[in-house]
């Protein structure tokens, strides 16, 4: 059961619209308004600031949550499971070392059917949002440090370039390198006198191939953003200005 519970309660739980759902409350049917899609960015445009935020919140949770619940209830001989849900440790799965990668294919098939429950939801005609804060969501649990990269990553571009569409491509296809950089550099154990885990040949093979697939699915869910910034219609966040009052003393 804990082999494939994880990946159903996340098709379920990415499945779910909230983007449609908060603008639905509003009186607003999202898919008609701004660029027609349910995530958090539109509902921002359209709903306002605090439903978009409330929108990313929430599809970055039904990314997260599920994510959990499956390195819970597949553990692996001397990995580290953080958080640690303590109330699940009856139900867990114990794997040894040699069938880590049983593990890591929940772990990441886990992440991926939440992202594909989001992009492609059933509720919605099998339509969804780009997936983006559904993906920040898995990331953070599958592998917290990469996400600050990403984060830093999406902030450099978007406040160079103001636009959002494309600060998600750039982060997206930043994440497969970050992955790849993580397995050369990090140590077994975090013990520096250690082989790394690419040395040892133990590094997350799954994970890597699931950044790689995420990254392409994120940007093709992009085209039209794309079409858009090479046209210069693409939406894009300005800073707003101070207003000018004149002194009528002055005159």
């Amino acid at each position: 059961m804990q082999l494939w519970i994880s990946p159903l309660i996340a098709f379920l739980l990415g499945s779910i619209p909230f983007g449609l759902i908060i603008a639905k409350l509003k009186g607003i049917d999202i898919r008609a308004h701004g660029s027609g899609n349910i995530g958090a960015t539109n509902v921002l445009r359209v709903v306002g600031k605090k439903y978009g935020i409330t929108c990313l919140i929430l599809d970055a949770l039904k990314g997260y949550l599920p994510v959990v619940l499956a390195l819970n209830l597949v553990q692996i001989e001397n990995k580290t499971v953080m958080p640690m849900l303590g109330f699940l440790q009856d139900f867990a799965l114990h794997l040894p070392r040699e069938q880590q990668l049983t593990g890591q294919l929940v772990h990441v098939l886990t992440a991926f059917c939440a992202i594909i429950g989001h992009n492609f939801s059933p509720w919605v005609g099998f339509k969804g949002g780009k997936g983006i804060a559904t993906s920040a969501g898995v990331l953070i649990a599958l592998m917290p440090f990469a996400i600050i990269l990403l984060i830093f990553v999406w902030l450099l571009t978007f406040l160079t370039t103001r636009y959002v569409a494309l600060a998600s491509i750039v982060a997206a296809a930043a994440l497969p390198i970050l992955t790849h950089i993580g397995a050369r550099f990090h140590h077994i154990n975090n013990d520096k006198t250690q082989p790394t885990l690419w040395e040892a040949g133990t590094w997350n093979k799954p994970l890597f191939v699931f950044t790689i697939i995420i990254a392409v699915l994120a940007i093709w869910k992009h085209r039209s953003n794309i079409e858009r910034l090479r046209a210069g219609t693409e939406n894009r966040f300005e800073r707003k200005r101070k207003k000018v009052h004149s002194d009528p003393k002055a005159s």
